[in-house]
């Protein structure tokens, strides 16, 4: 199964040594061994973005780029737009953007590695299966 890496997990990959070392980047690891792992350009964007050193960004997304992008649709939008719709009928807030993660991780039949407690929320509403450490 494909796993969509969410930014909460790469951030610890690319965070300082102890973070590193934390069960979540170990999980990252064995599904990157498994060539498993697929990105988002969201969190491509989100992920990148954080490096304020041009040498630190330019590393990381030499080290990103070996991943397949997935490529949204407009189901992927729409579905975003439901599961968006579906949560604020439950009072659950739910950003757009993690909306749309949710929705292409569904319909692109990925697990999501996340450690973002938003996502177990937006689960209740939607078929999205989460990978924990």
């Amino acid at each position: 199964m494909k796993v969509l890496v969410d930014t909460s997990v790469w951030s610890l990959a690319f965070a300082g040594r102890k973070k590193s070392e934390s069960e979540p980047v170990k999980r990252l690891a064995r599904t990157v061994e498994d060539g498993e792992v697929v990105l988002l350009g969201v969190i491509l964007q989100e992920t990148l973005q954080a490096f304020r050193r041009e040498l630190d960004f330019r590393r990381a997304a030499k080290a990103l780029a070996v991943f397949p992008l997935l490529q949204l649709s407009r189901a992927d939008y729409v579905e975003g737009a439901r599961i968006h719709r579906l949560c604020a009928g439950r009072g659950i807030v739910a950003s757009t953007t993690d909306c749309q993660i949710a929705a292409a991780s569904v319909t692109n039949g990925c697990a999501l590695l996340t450690t973002d407690l938003d996502f177990s929320r937006i689960a209740e509403v939607c078929r999205l299966k989460i990978l924990r450490a």
